[in-house]
């Protein structure tokens, strides 16, 4: 993940990052430290070396103070590499001055849970709040849901055998010093069949149809970034939100990978902070290739409730 980056940009230290997201990895650590983080459409920047460029959910994009930033380094980025199968054709696109132009008249969905999450209800409210910067804006906000159950289960079949292959050349020497979930993963791997991978890529694909649908009725998806702020140093994940037990790491952060397993563009800003100071991240979805329109309304939601000043205190 890319924790120290996010820490980086937030404290000053460095104006900008990169950072790969395979499940939230760059969302999460810049929602967590009040930066913005972007995970652009998969393919729009292209990823080499890879070793598995046919298959891979893994997005590169920026973290950074801003915005504009955020679109200035995607404009730099992006275009095809023929090393990556994924990689998308250059559009031309200047993001820079896609963010320009505001929101008013496109169709918001706000789902505070997706149906399923259990959510801090201090972080609930924070989110809910600057929704209504949207609707003040122009758009046409409501609450939905986009209607597809938890995919835990689907996301855990497809990458626990992408990491369980990265990792074996290096379990016997330093399987004692590896992170809890990445072993949660690695572990589940020899538990799967072959049957078992080939139904997780149809449920993927029933996932991306259901998602589809939903953004035919709607431009932009508006959800927490994680379920909590940021929780002591140490833990791997919280014990529980809203008086549930978490059994597993990807249970804080729901709301980020559903949207790798679509290819999805979506972006978190800061939208607020808790009551002991801790920052809170909303993260805008968009529909496949819209990246533009994602980068649109995170800069009309910063100039609107503007958070580039705060920084924490050293």
């Amino acid at each position: 993940s890319r924790g120290g980056a996010a820490a980086a940009v937030a404290a000053g230290l460095a104006p900008l990052a990169e950072g790969s997201d395979l499940a939230g990895s760059i969302r999460i650590p810049a929602s967590v430290c009040g930066v913005v983080g972007f995970k652009p459409s998969l393919g729009r920047i292209p990823r080499y070396p890879s070793v598995n460029g046919y298959t891979g959910m893994s997005h590169l994009g920026p973290i950074t103070r801003t915005v504009r930033d955020a679109a200035l380094l995607t404009s730099v980025w992006t275009g095809p590499d023929e090393r990556d199968p994924q990689s998308l054709p250059a559009t031309g696109e200047d993001f820079t001055r896609a963010v320009e132009g505001g929101i008013k008249g496109l169709r918001v969905a706000l789902s505070l849970d997706l149906g399923y999450a259990a959510v801090d209800p201090e972080v609930r409210g924070i989110v809910a709040a600057a929704a209504k910067h949207f609707a003040g804006l122009g758009a046409a906000v409501e609450e939905a849901h986009p209607g597809f159950e938890n995919p835990e289960s689907l996301f855990m079949d497809l990458t626990a055998p992408i990491r369980a292959a990265a990792m074996a050349p290096y379990l016997p020497k330093w399987r004692d010093q590896m992170d809890p979930m990445l072993l949660l993963r690695v572990d589940h791997a020899p538990k799967m069949t072959a049957v078992d991978s080939e139904r997780a890529t149809h449920r993927r694909t029933a996932l991306w149809q259901t998602v589809r649908k939903f953004f035919e009725r709607y431009d932009l998806l508006l959800t927490p970034t994680t379920s909590v702020a940021a929780f002591p140093l140490g833990r791997v994940y919280p014990e529980q939100i809203e008086g549930r037990p978490l059994t597993n790491g990807l249970q804080w952060f729901p709301f980020t990978y559903p949207f790798n397993l679509t290819g999805q563009p979506a972006i978190t800003v800061p939208c607020g902070w808790t009551a002991e100071g801790l920052p809170v991240g909303l993260q805008i979805v968009g529909r496949r290739y819209a990246d533009a329109t994602v980068l649109r309304a995170a800069h009309a939601f910063e100039a609107a409730a503007p958070w580039v000043q705060r920084r924490p205190a050293l």
